[in-house]
This record gives C-alpha cells, structure tokens and sequence, in this order.
C-alpha cells in the first residue's frame, strides 16, 4: 500500500466511483419508470418469502479468511439480514475456497475475490468487514477499515502490544464504527452464567479468579528460506504487513506463524483474549487493569487495585476438566468453574440455577456474530466493543511483559505504563514496517 493510498483511506467522507448496490437498484427502477418498461424483480429483492430485500441488508467484506474465519463465515451466511460479498486475502488458495463457498451459499457467482485490502476497502457498497487474518494484521486492518467507514467484527487477539490496544480503541471511537472482538465466550450461556453470579454477589465478596492461558513463550528463529510463489499465489510482502521482514518458507502461511515473537502476540493473548477477557467482566473491571504483576513458572499473578487476584495459568495445572478455556471465580461464600463444554461446577450446589443452562460450545460464534449484527442496526455497543478488548488485551500483554522480564511489575492503567520500569516500558510497542502505521 502506497503513502498515498494510505492518505486516501484516512481522508474522513471519502466516497469511491463504484457504484453500489443500492445506487444500482434505485437507479434502475428510476430508468424503468422513465422508458415505460416492466421491471421484473425477483421476490427476494422486495423481501418476500421471507427474505430480507437487498436495500435492508448488511453487506459484509472479508480479510484474511482462514479456517477459525470460514467458521465465522458460515454464520454471517446463516443470517438472512447479511449479506458477504467480497473476500481479500494475501493467498489466492484461501480466496479461492472462500469464493466457492459463497457462491455455493448464494447459488450465484457474485463473491469478488481480491488481493489487496485496498480494493475491498474503497469499496461503498460493504458496510462491515470480518477480519480473520493473523495476529500481526488485526490492529492494521481493523484501523484501516475504520478509517474507510467500515463496521468491523476481528477475530482475537486484537492487538501486538499495548500501544495497539490504545491506538484500536481511539480509532473506533474517532470514527464513530462498531466492533465486535472476537472473544464470543461472552455471548456463551455457561459463561454469561457464571459472571452473573459473581455480579449478583452469589459467591460473597469476589477475591480470586482464574483465567486459562497458554505458555507466553516465542521463538525469534526464522525458519529457511524457501522459493518465493508468485505474487498472485502468495503476495508475501502482503502477508507480512506491518511485521517486520523475514525470509519466505510456507510453513508460515500454512498457519506456522504461531509462537514466533513477530508474528504473533504470544500464548496470554492466545487464550486471555478470552478468559483475561471474561475474568475483567466478572470483577467489573472493564475499564481498567490489574496494577501489580507476579511472574511464576509459566504463569502471572496479577493484582487489581480492589485487591481481587487474578491468576493466568495453563490448562494442566489443578483444572476440572470442564473443556478448553476454563475460568474459575473465587468469592467468600462459593465458587465456580467452567469451561468450553459448556458444563460448569458450582459450589455450594444450592448455587446451581435452578433453569437449565443451555450447554452450547465455547467456540461457537453465533450468538456473537448475531449481536454484531444488531448493533450495526442500532449503532449500540457490542459487548466486546473496542474499549473492553482494549483494556482486557492490555492486562494480558503486561503479564507477558513481567514474565518476558522475569520482574515483579507495577502498572499505571491511567497513564498505561510500568511505574519506575524502563526496559519494561520499552516492550509496550514494537516497530511497524514501512509503509504501514498505526
């Protein structure tokens, strides 16, 4: 992308020659009216039979629509009211697929395919955009989409570092967008469930919880160096995006960019997107984070200024076994535990509702895809609006950052830096390759 494409996008009202979908309908019955001639419209363009007419539907653009995005695909698809109509990716093999399901969806061959997310961003007749890339590009795209006018549902993590929580946060708001993180455990009955008893002081007075979380480990090795595909099979200057350079091997778009340090926002962002995330919530802490950080082993004590502990530890380490992801909340008169299964273990067990909870797996998006939705509609926030990603991302960045260190931390939420700590200050951004910026 050029300096000067990048002006164009940030330029606020800036409205592109293609025409839109809307403007081609109207136009038409306009030209109609004008000639004498019957237009003939099928039923699904007036909204019969059930069907949403084109004029009231919320068209949806895709970024880097991989396997964790094809599964949020298929539920923009099931939604009458959305309708997906391009999709842009670095690797031609992934527009590929996503284009044929689409069309298949669709029974048509309407889903443009596109390499560069300039093309599908310029575009006036997207409403929204489903950014699936990988870690590296979601603050970019998610900035970029924003500035272009776009409503934006991003897959987790939303952010490298803290200065990119803070940056997606401003952004958003500045230009008056929705978002919707990725983090749809808080859309899960169990989940929801088990906030609700901490806030209805169920389990007395909240004072420790418990967010799984992956080792924060990374490698900063590149792997060999193999030949580089053509620009239209993989445009790897594309993929990279604002990481720095590396030398091409496919294992990395093949989905091996996982724990390497440039590529990726490491193993508490990996899970805590998700249960830091509902950890946040349930100690009403949204708009802040944990001040104190104790690094153990490959986990992080954090301390809230409320004194509530918050502990990010791996899967292995004294869980339930109630499925991936588990959170556990700690009060004076109870707890509970619960995890990806959508089964949870409460005690005592009069705390037990007394109406089944839906049991629906952790991972599906639908209940968060169908919110989105709605808050596109009403321009109401989400509720993993920008501000509460933001905030929760950065509780897990500064545990990684103390561990990294292998320093008990301080943190300032207010000014969001390490109180008396340089070099663990220097970790709250990293470089950003030209010409991208944030």
């Amino acid at each position: 992308m050029t300096e000067s494409t990048h002006t164009a996008l940030a330029s606020e009202g800036e409205m592109t020659t293609t025409p839109s979908r809307r403007g081609f309908l109207k136009t038409a019955a306009r030209a109609a009216a004008v000639i004498g001639a019957p237009l003939i419209v099928p039923a699904s363009a007036l909204g019969r039979n059930g069907q949403t007419p084109p004029s009231e539907r919320i068209t949806v653009g895709g970024l880097g629509i991989g396997p964790r995005g094809r599964t949020d695909l298929a539920c923009f698809l099931s939604e009458r009211d959305a309708q997906f109509i391009a999709v842009c990716d670095a690797q031609k093999s992934r527009r590929e697929i996503v284009k044929r399901t689409v069309d298949g969806h669709y029974q048509n061959t309407d889903c443009e395919s596109l390499r560069h997310p300039d093309e599908l961003l310029h575009r006036d007749d997207i409403d929204a955009v489903l950014i699936a890339t990988g870690d590296r590009w979601h603050t970019m795209a998610s900035i970029l989409a924003a500035r272009a006018g776009k409503d934006i549902y991003c897959e987790k993590p939303c952010s490298m570092t803290i200065e990119e929580s803070l940056a997606l946060a401003d952004t958003i708001q500045r230009y008056g967008r929705i978002y919707q993180a990725g983090t749809q455990r808080r859309t899960i009955p169990n989940f929801k469930f088990a906030v609700d008893l901490v806030h209805t002081g169920k389990l007395g007075r909240l004072h420790t919880m418990h967010a799984h979380t992956l080792s924060p480990a990374a490698t900063r090795e590149w792997l060999p160096e193999a030949p580089l595909p053509g620009k239209e099979e993989v445009d790897w200057d594309l993929w990279l995006g604002p990481a720095p350079w590396r030398p091409y091997n496919p294992t990395y778009v093949a989905g091996g960019w996982r724990d390497h340090y440039d590529l990726h926002s490491g193993g508490f962002l990996e899970w805590g997107a998700h249960t830091v995330d509902l950890c946040q919530w349930a100690n009403q802490s949204e708009d802040t984070a944990p001040v104190y950080y104790e690094p153990w082993g490959t986990s992080v004590t954090a301390t809230y200024a409320n004194g509530v502990k918050l502990q990010m530890r791996d899967r292995d380490t004294g869980w339930l076994g109630l499925g991936t992801c588990p959170v556990r909340f700690e009060g004076d008169e109870g707890w509970i535990e619960t995890g990806d299964s959508g089964k949870f273990a409460v005690y005592p067990e009069s705390l037990r509702s007394e109406l089944a909870v839906p049991e629906m797996a952790g991972t599906d998006p639908r209940h968060h895809v169908r919110q989105f939705l709605d808050s596109v509609r009403t321009r109401q926030a989400c509720s993993a609006n920008e501000k509460v990603a933001s905030q929760s991302h950065i509780a897990s960045h500064a545990a990684t950052i103390a561990w990294r260190i292998g320093e008990d931390l301080r943190f300032d939420p207010v000014k969001n830096e390490f109180s008396g700590h340089e070099i663990a200050n220097r970790y709250l951004s990293r470089a950003v390759r030209e010409p991208w910026r944030i």
